[in-house]
């Protein structure tokens, strides 16, 4: 380490809370404890948060384990529950691929995971095989059993997970943690922002507490994007022409049965965009992404209550704006921008909170780097890029791949010719038969999903040649009773989900 590269900057103020604002304070804190660096939270109670995100992708599991968090000391307290996966309806009207479910993985699905191959080889032949990815994969019995993602150790099966949870009270959660070991919470309003003659922020005024300098900020403000974008002027870059939505109405819905309860996110397709259910401890969160060029707030709010069987108009429905793009830099002289001041992506795979974590990761590690810290900005902006861009292609995948006639939305959708290069490339070689694997391996350096993920989205909806020839036994194709009938079988080592969480409640590790 140069000596004139500290570990850590001395000060840092986060200026916006909610959950990205408190995530990052934990972090920082944590990490930089050792170092004396004093981490600020300031916060407005004027202002609400978005707060409607409920679900996770198994990053996010990692963070908790960072931290030293066990699941029974804040799941009960936020309301959450396990996720095994995403379960996608109605976005193919193939035969045998009108759903599909995307599962996290470990190394135990190897075997199952090279049977799924094998078979999606063979459609990719042309030979009428059975390749859907849910038939071979425990994530998905794990969840359609509704059993939670925590089998006995006796079975030798590891298994990933994520979460749901109430986006509101996972804030309050960690801003109780991180203001427990040091992190300063100061609730007051910015009502302007002071720079140093070269361009650097200096601090934000309030009128309680004055100004408030430090030696970095985060700006955590939301779509406002009070300092990375209306301080320093960073651009923002669109995501419109890839991905058409920008509206959201949210609705809850109490659970079926208290008794039983779902381990998986659903984001099933409507008639101009997908309706999320997740399950909560408590309730459902529901909602509706959709495109304001083809349905107005109205129109999709009675879709949305006409899908969840809700006439009643007393239950409040929430509409909200998205604003659907990444800034050109998340880091900006002295000034990150996380969370939604930085980007959205549509909350399709849940990634929202993984880009928090992932962007926290990558400012800490540029700290540890050798070197004059101004001199890791470039190489730091270049990998979030990298990430945004990456995910932001796998959503598209999703509409490009859609195969319903029902509505000029999804016709657009899967017509739309704006794909990225990387995009363009991955379909040419599925639609060839050639070697995906091998190519997704030459791009990994911009990808943000696994192989297996791009398999599970591209057989999942259906993307095969059609009028397939009968399967012969020189194929050696894998059945999928076979494959299924070994998943159920390992499916008595997971326990009940609502059992599970109960636990949780009580205090006891599940």
């Amino acid at each position: 380490m140069l000596e004139n590269s500290p570990p850590a900057p001395a000060r840092v103020l986060i200026v916006g809370g909610g959950t990205a604002g408190w995530m990052t304070a934990a972090w920082l804190a944590h990490v930089w404890a050792a170092h004396g660096t004093r981490v600020t939270l300031i916060e407005s109670d004027t202002i609400g948060i978005v707060g409607v995100g409920e679900g996770s992708t198994p990053k996010m599991r990692r963070f908790f384990q960072a931290l030293g968090i066990a699941d029974h000391a804040w799941m009960p307290q936020c309301n959450a529950t396990y996720k095994c996966g995403i379960r996608f309806p109605h976005w193919s009207t193939r035969a045998g691929y009108e759903s599909y479910y995307h599962p996290f993985f470990t190394q135990s699905d190897n075997d199952s995971v090279r049977a799924f191959h094998h078979n999606v080889s063979l459609r990719q032949q042309n030979v009428d095989v059975t390749a859907n990815p849910d038939w071979f994969f425990l994530s998905n019995w794990v969840a359609k059993k509704r059993c939670a993602p925590l089998p006995d150790p006796r079975s030798g099966y590891a298994v990933d997970y994520a979460y749901h949870f109430d986006a509101r009270l996972i804030g309050e959660f960690l801003r109780t943690w991180a203001t427990a070991r040091g992190v300063t919470h100061i609730v007051d309003t910015v009502t302007s922002v002071q720079q140093h003659e070269n361009g650097d922020i200096a601090g934000v005024s309030t009128p309680k507490n004055g100004v408030l300098s430090a030696d970095y900020f985060i700006d955590c403000t939301g779509f406002a994007n009070v300092l990375a974008g209306k301080t320093l002027g960073v651009p923002f870059l669109s995501y419109r022409p890839w991905l058409f939505n920008d509206r959201a109405v949210a609705l809850p819905t109490p659970l079926e049965d208290p008794n039983s309860l779902p381990s998986e996110t659903v984001s099933g397709a409507l008639k101009y965009g997908w309706a999320w259910k997740i399950p909560l401890t408590n309730r459902y969160g529901n909602g509706y992404v959709y495109a304001s060029d083809f349905l107005d707030e109205a129109a999709a709010e009675r879709e949305l209550r006409a899908h969840l069987k809700l006439p009643d108009e007393n239950v409040a429905a929430r509409h909200l704006k998205m604003r659907v793009g990444r800034l050109a830099r998340t880091w900006e002289r002295n000034c990150v921008a996380i969370g939604l001041a930085q980007g959205f992506i549509e909350p399709l795979e849940a990634t929202a909170l993984m880009l928090v974590q992932d962007t926290i990761e990558q400012f800490i590690a540029a700290w540890a780097a050798p070197g004059e810290i101004q001199d890791q900005r470039a190489g730091f902006n270049q990998k979030v890029n990298l990430i945004y861009d990456s995910i932001r292609d796998y959503i598209f995948m999703h509409y490009k791949l859609n195969s319903r006639d029902d509505t000029p939305y999804w016709v657009a959708a899967r017509e739309n010719a704006h794909a990225s290069d990387s995009v363009r490339q991955v379909l040419a070689i599925w639609d060839e038969g050639g070697d995906l694997l091998a190519e997704i391996r030459r791009q990994q350096g911009q990808m943000a999903y696994s192989p297996t993920s791009w398999f599970c989205i591209l057989a999942g909806m259906g993307r095969f040649p059609r009028k397939p020839r009968r399967a012969t036994g020189k194929h050696q194709a894998v059945d999928p009773n076979a494959a299924r009938k070994q998943c159920l079988e390992l499916l008595r080592y997971f326990p009940d989900h609502r059992l599970s969480v109960n636990a949780l409640a009580h205090g006891a590790s599940a």
